[in-house]
């Protein structure tokens, strides 16, 4: 350990090192090592050199945990978008609402080959039997597991065995759908019981009754089984999962591709014309929906959403013409319509074709008002966001703008520390969120038919990771709005440690706000190019005239904000970085709304603002004031932390400057 002399002290009280700091000779230790002390000698005035402590707050080590824990919750966000990607998609497909044929036709494909597990009764698979009486038999099985479960107040047992009874034999073996397509009116009958039974295992007092429609779904299913064994036309269980395993990947593959025709473009027709299609398209939905195949009305639903009103323009186009408010009434509407034919709102036949001839009227109406309606009510500024420039230039400008601020604040702020080489790595996460951009479209094209629910899942997840960055990033900067903490920064060297570590995360932050915007702006470019009928001139020029307008927005923030004095430049960087946290928070949400991964609870006359992300949804707004409030408590409690230390500092200082004096100070002569 080493000795020398305690600043601060006339005496030269003797000091020694210490594993916690600096302490005396008393082993109490004086000054924190988390103050990362720094030791200067110098001369007082002819007096021999003493160490004089300066105390600096080192804010390499904090800057290091911030840029790992980010990388980190970046990373186990980019999987769960990942995962989810993939998975839910499949999984949406498949459904288990028990007003739907088609989750019978999913899942029994899906089902066909695979072991029934998490049962009571564990079955080979769920098509493994001699005869559609043996189903029957094994669904009455499960339907007795349910009475006596309930009989025993045990009622989530009860709803699991009446849900097993549904889903993991009834539909997955196949036995829906062939009654469905030999006897319509007993499996419309038997739907509506079993969703009875399922409603009546949730609540006390019901015995008498579920005993009855147990009774009346068994013998219902029994005798639609026995004639099934009767019919020589329809194959055996196992054989007819073979036949129902080609028949989907027929259709799949005829499905495909329509899908490949309908995606050519708007062309020559008028938005009435795209919206008599999506009319014509939802009255298919409803038929299939009144038939007894749900899903299947569901998934025509989401082609008039994605491949027409999402795919073609209208949607953007009643956004920039008429409001945003009224893009997310239609697209409430479109949820709804979807909800009622799964079964997930409980509506009746009546309510869903309600619910399907509001939509239709909606999109009849916006599209008169696209087209034009009375020629001469039409203002200017809706004949220019009409026509091809002006689409092109506001898609481009609306999806650029947000990214440019935040690249923008990003590069000003390295310009700012004097990190001026690691610029390059900011230009290279946009080149990798550009070139990621592309080729996600062309994956959503080719994989998705480009425009659905898989790209509001990237978008949705991207954005989330962005606002999780954003708020420790802006965080962060607050705590450098000070001149005397950039100082400090400063010379422990800090803002070497951000250039070579954190300006990674920063790049990542470009990557994230340059690639949310990208494959979206990509697609429509591409529906707006398919709806132009000649020359793709005023497109191009419109993109062109709207890049122009975000370089000029991008070198205004870059070289006005690097001349604006440390202090108000971290504060205004971080109350930006603190409301784009907001934005992608309902942003992200809407998004992940939309692709059905949360439920949405629509709020009538509530604004819509696709740029600031306000949307008509409780849960949106919810997370915004959840996130606000985080926000404010961060920045709070950063800026509390601050001015204590410079108290702090300041008094330390004051204590230093009076010793100094002190020690200045000529002796007395010696008495003689």
């Amino acid at each position: 350990m080493g000795n020398g002399t305690r600043p601060g002290l006339s005496s030269g009280a003797p000091f020694v090192t210490h594993p916690a700091g600096i302490a005396d000779d008393a082993g109490r230790v004086r000054i924190s090592r988390a103050d990362a002390l720094v030791f200067e000698a110098r001369p007082q005035h002819g007096a021999p050199r003493v160490l004089r402590m300066r105390s600096v707050r080192d804010g390499m080590g904090a800057a290091n945990r911030l840029a790992h824990a980010v990388a980190a919750v970046v990373l186990l966000l980019t999987s769960v978008c990942a995962v989810a990607t993939s998975v839910v998609p499949s999984a949406f497909a498949q459904g288990t609402d028990a007003g739907s044929t088609s989750s019978s036709d999913s899942s029994s494909a899906a089902s066909s080959d695979a072991a029934s597990s998490g049962t009571d009764t564990i079955y080979t698979t769920a098509t493994d039997a001699d005869s559609w009486s043996q189903i029957a038999d094994r669904v009455a099985t499960e339907l007795a597991d349910a009475q006596a479960d309930y009989a025993a107040a045990d009622y989530s047992s009860a709803y699991s065995a009446a849900q097993r009874a549904y889903n993991q034999v009834y539909v997955a073996s196949n036995l829906a759908n062939a009654i469905s397509t030999t006897d319509q009116a007993s499996y419309t009958s038997q739907t509506q019981l079993f969703q009875t039974v399922s409603k009546l295992t949730h609540t006390q007092g019901n015995e008498a009754q579920l005993a009855s429609d147990i009774a009346e779904l068994n013998a219902s299913v029994s005798a639609s089984a026995a004639a099934l064994d009767a019919d020589s036309s329809v194959a055996n269980p196992r054989d007819y999962a073979a036949q129902r395993l080609a028949q989907i990947q027929s259709e799949r593959e005829t499905l495909d591709a329509n899908k490949k025709r309908v995606n050519n473009g708007k062309g020559d027709r008028t938005w009435s014309d795209v919206a008599s299609e999506m009319v014509t398209i939802l009255d298919d939905a409803y038929a299939k929906t009144e038939a007894g195949d749900g899903r299947a009305g569901s998934d025509l639903v989401n082609e008039a959403y994605y491949q027409y009103y999402e795919k073609l323009g209208f949607e953007k186009n009643v956004m920039n013409a008429i409001s945003g408010s009224r893009v997310s009434q239609v697209e409430n509407q479109f949820k709804t319509c979807r909800k009622d034919m799964v079964g997930t709102t409980g509506a009746s036949l009546s309510q869903t074709k309600a619910d399907v001839e509001s939509l239709k009227s909606m999109l009849v109406e916006d599209a008169a008002e696209l087209d034009g309606g009375a020629a001469d009510s039409v203002s200017p500024w809706r004949r220019f966001f009409a026509s091809a420039f002006g689409q092109a230039f506001i898609i481009l400008l609306r999806e650029g703008l947000e990214a440019i601020l935040v690249v923008a604040a990003v590069i000003a702020y390295l310009v700012k520390t004097g990190n001026r080489k690691s610029i390059r790595f900011i230009y290279l996460g946009i080149l990798m969120g550009l070139v990621a951009s592309g080729i996600m479209a062309v994956i959503l094209n080719m994989v998705y038919g480009a425009s659905g629910s898989n790209q509001e899942l990237v978008e949705g997840w991207t954005a989330i990771a962005a606002m999780v960055m954003l708020l420790f990033t802006g965080n962060w900067m607050l705590s450098k709005s000070s001149v005397d903490s950039w100082n400090r920064y400063v010379s422990t060297k800090t803002k070497q440690s951000v250039a070579k570590g954190s300006v990674m995360s920063l790049a990542m932050l470009s990557f994230l706000a340059v690639f949310r915007e990208g494959a979206e702006t990509v697609i429509f470019y591409e529906a707006l190019l398919g709806m132009m009928s000649g020359s793709s001139h005023d497109v191009w020029v419109g993109a062109a005239s709207a890049a122009v307008v975000l370089v000029i927005v991008f070198l205004l923030i870059r070289f006005t904000s690097v001349k604006i004095p440390i202090g108000p430049f971290f504060a205004i960087t971080s109350a930006f970085m603190g409301l784009m946290v907001v934005v992608f928070a309902g942003g992200g949400l809407h998004e992940l709304i939309e692709a059905d991964v949360f439920d949405g609870t629509y709020v009538p006359g509530w604004p819509t603002n696709d740029f600031l992300g306000i949307y008509p949804y409780k849960e949106t707004v919810a997370f915004q004031i959840v996130m606000l409030v985080a926000v404010v408590a961060l920045f709070a409690v950063s800026t509390i932390r601050r001015r204590r230390f410079e108290k702090a500092r300041a008094a330390a200082d004051g204590t230093a400057a009076s010793d100094d004096a002190a020690s200045a100070e000529p002796a007395e002569p010696a008495a003689a």
